[in-house]
């Protein structure tokens, strides 16, 4: 009897609590988060900046480069005192391109994720404002769902509010 009755209680408890939340989450959406992020437009002029940071670099690196190719072709035409003379300072700017490359490359690496956090800072409070004005209760990243409707897709609807601009 005990049994029952304890067991009667744990299903009504269980029904009402999966009754609750059935009518709580009554209206539920998804986005492709990566196809917002791609298609931000502050995304996509953050990649133009990083792809002109990344060419004046290039430039600057390549004159680099030639300047020790120079020093190169430069030591086999010397005699042998003079190689190891000219052979330091071969070395020395070697190592001083190496580490402006590795700088350079942890200096771009740190701005991008900075930049991309900042990014995904607007598009999460996007998809809050958008989610909370239209009453959806529940939005799933596309990685989380198995199958959808394409009418529960409100990527485009979320593109428009940051692309129009959305503030936080």
């Amino acid at each position: 009897m005990k049994r029952t009755t304890v067991s009667l209680l744990l299903f009504m408890f269980v029904f009402s609590f999966l009754a609750g939340v059935a009518q709580a989450a009554d209206k539920f959406a998804y986005i492709e988060l990566r196809r917002i992020f791609d298609e931000y437009s502050k995304t996509k002029d953050y990649d133009k900046v990083l792809e002109q940071k990344e060419s004046a670099y290039s430039g600057e690196r390549d004159k680099k480069v030639n300047e020790i190719k120079q020093i190169q072709d430069k030591i086999g035409l010397l005699s042998d005192k003079e190689k190891n003379a000219k052979s330091g300072d071969l070395q020395t700017k070697i190592k001083v391109l190496q580490e402006t490359d590795r700088q350079k490359l942890a200096d771009l690496r740190k701005e991008s994720n900075e930049k991309r956090v900042e990014i995904m800072k607007d598009i999460e409070a996007a998809i809050k404002a958008y989610s909370e004005k239209e009453g959806y209760t529940v939005v799933f990243n596309e990685v989380g769902v198995l199958y959808n409707v394409k009418s529960l897709d409100i990527t485009d609807k979320v593109l428009d509010v940051l692309n129009k601009g959305y503030k936080r």
